[in-house]
């Protein structure tokens, strides 16, 4: 009987299922970055084609008294819900305003002097372009963002913004992808220039964000952190070096300052401690003062802790003391900021 060459053989199963898996992963590779090529584009195009109206939209903005209500529907109303949290915490009050609960009563959350940014790629949503007349009789200033240049939104507005886009990332060009990913861009542009032009500064943002590790690294003070009263380990420069240990070791901080009527004289450490008693001299007649290092590093207690945390690694200590009027009034350790998650 005639035997098959191995040539002949056909494909184990197994190898047929790695070549798929391959051909799908080079497949849907291609398909994951055409799509970042045409949002890149749509970015890109919109960029390009920026003029004077963004620069009056933002003049509009700066001038607005009252604050920006963000519009839209569908995925422009994600993007104008974001767009308002962004204004929001930015410098730029806001707050997102869905178009049909605006018409059955939230309208009301809009006065004299606030601004309506309505966003729609279309330009001619009709839940947003019911509300206008209503935009009219308050006298609320419009900016519109959209996709069409002249559409009814467009037309309406007192500035038009738009977003160029050539076709969506979605092969069958109708999901909004492309268009919603320059809307948001453009919205980004708008809320960015407005913190530039008000010379929004990190202690103004910290005020936005009190909550969760931004706040705490931007808005904790070393006056909150430090160790202070009866916790602030400390003695004079007469104490005896058991005097000193007993205080360090009481208070848990792995140090102890030597202060006299509360004027910082220096510090006496663990480190020190195991240099003293390696030293092969009977240091236990000294006075702390004899073992302490002089001259230690200090902060005042209005800066930031972490500047305070900045320190401590830059010149590898794990302690600072606290001055204010030349007087000492506390003392940080590094594992009291590191355990603050600063």
């Amino acid at each position: 009987m005639p035997v098959k060459s191995k040539s002949s053989a056909k494909p184990t199963s197994s190898v047929k299922s790695k070549a798929t898996k391959n051909a799908n992963t080079k497949k849907w590779l291609r398909a994951g970055r055409e799509v970042f090529n045409i949002e890149c584009e749509a970015l890109e195009t919109t960029r390009d084609k920026l003029d004077e109206s963004f620069a009056q939209a933002v003049q509009m903005m700066l001038a607005c008294k009252g604050k920006v209500a963000c519009l839209g529907v569908g995925k422009s109303g994600h993007i104008a819900h974001k767009t308002a949290a962004t204004l929001a915490s930015t410098g730029t009050p806001a707050f997102y305003l869905h178009p049909t609960e605006a018409g059955h009563g939230d309208v009301g959350a809009l006065s004299a002097g606030d601004i309506a940014l309505a966003m729609s790629h279309s330009g001619d949503s009709s839940e947003v372009l019911e509300l206008l007349p209503a935009l009219r009789r308050m006298k609320i200033k419009l900016i519109s963002i959209s996709g069409v240049a002249n559409s009814s939104l467009a037309q309406a507005a007192d500035v038009s913004l738009v977003v160029h886009v050539e076709r969506e990332a979605c092969p069958l060009n109708l999901a909004p992808t492309a268009s919603s990913t320059a809307m948001l861009a453009l919205a980004d542009a708008l809320a960015i220039t407005l913190l530039q032009a008000r010379d929004f500064s990190p202690a103004s943002f910290a005020m936005s964000h009190p909550a969760g590790m931004l706040g705490r690294r931007l808005l904790t003070q070393v006056a909150d952190v430090m160790r202070v009263g009866e916790e602030l380990p400390m003695v004079s420069s007469r104490a005896s070096f058991a005097e000193a240990l007993v205080e360090m070791t009481g208070k848990r901080m792995g140090m102890v300052l030597v202060a006299d009527r509360r004027r910082l004289q220096g510090i006496f450490t663990d480190g020190d401690l195991r240099r003293a008693v390696s030293s092969r001299h009977d240091v236990s007649k000294l006075r702390i003062a004899e073992l302490m290092t002089a001259s230690p590093r200090v902060i005042a207690p209005d800066l930031l802790a972490t500047e305070a945390l900045k320190i401590m690694r830059e010149k590898k200590i794990g302690h600072l003391a606290v001055i204010e009027k030349q007087k000492l009034i506390g003392a940080l350790s590094i594992h009291d900021l590191l355990a603050y998650r600063l």
